[in-house]
């Protein structure tokens, strides 16, 4: 299920808690997709004013992580290592960094060229990652080289409500940044079930078959033989698959499961080996119960 919040908007100082800013911040803070709506008759730099509100609570938008190691230690000193040429970073400017936190002894491995900003961002190790769509409305009062501007912005889309202009676009817009995959359940001998997809997604589980199966019951994962799926995600359909296997959208499972053998078949406190006839004289014995 998508769940949509419609938030209050933030205005300029919402970092500092004017117009009941940090209560929408906090909620934004826990959301997969930010839907930033914006005037495409106002100009360009509200979005900035926006954007910095957010970055200045640790808010980063359209940003993944560093790819910096950092773990901190108790004896050893600091060890900094590059995999790479730094060219916003040196060894003593990490190393002011590190003391200004109080960190003496830590290990620090760079695997792509980082900023200032990315090394803090590290160590205070409490910012938040969200893709942002910047939606501008209203743009029926605007130019066609105005509309052809905003759509060449990145992560904008430019609709109007009132018209309900590109508002498919905007779905599918939503669909592909949230990267959501619907999978379809199908058993043996049967047509799949189109009707309640199984959603996946790359930022919550993953969207391989072992999440499949995850997502449905775990005792599914312990009880896997194979599955056989349709799709745009296989060579020839069906294809034979194992748990490792990616899914796409719209792409048909079929799960096949181990076969229980008579041994895993006993039940209660009988021992039962092979196809041997099960006798009274074989039943565990159990120590009286305290009265």
């Amino acid at each position: 299920k998508i769940q949509l919040l419609d938030l209050p908007g933030i205005i300029e100082g919402a970092a500092e808690g004017k117009g009941r800013g940090r209560q929408v911040i906090a909620v934004c803070k826990s959301a997969d997709l930010l839907l930033m709506v914006l005037d495409a008759g106002k100009p360009h730099y509200h979005r900035e004013i926006l954007t910095r509100e957010l970055e200045s609570v640790g808010v980063r938008l359209n940003r993944k992580p560093p790819d910096i190691f950092f773990k901190k230690k108790k004896t050893g000193g600091i060890a900094v290592n590059s995999m790479g040429t730094l060219t916003h970073l040196d060894e003593k400017m990490v190393w002011r960094i590190l003391q200004e936190y109080r960190i003496h002894n830590a290990d620090l491995l760079f695997k792509e060229d980082s900023t200032v900003d990315d090394l803090i961002d590290v160590i205070e190790g409490n910012r938040r990652y969200i893709k942002c769509l910047y939606v501008y409305n209203k743009v029926d009062v605007c130019s066609m080289e105005e509309v052809d501007e905003i759509a060449r912005r990145p992560f904008s889309i430019p609709i109007s409500c009132y018209h309900r202009l590109n508002m498919d676009g905007l779905l599918s817009q939503i669909w592909e940044m949230m990267g959501l995959v619907r999978a379809y359940t199908k058993k043996v001998g049967e047509r799949p079930d189109f009707d309640e997809p199984v959603v996946l997604s790359d930022d919550r589980g993953g969207v391989t078959v072992s999440d499949f199966c995850a997502h449905i019951h775990k005792s599914l994962l312990a009880d896997f033989k194979y599955a056989l799926v349709w799709g745009t995600s296989t060579k020839h359909m069906p294809q034979r698959v194992g748990l490792g296997h990616t899914l796409e959208d719209e792409d048909v499972v079929q799960i096949v499961k181990k076969k229980v053998s008579d041994t895993d078949d006993a039940r209660g406190r009988f021992k039962q080996s092979g196809a041997e006839y099960v006798k009274i004289a074989d039943r565990e014995k159990r120590k009286p119960l305290k009265t």
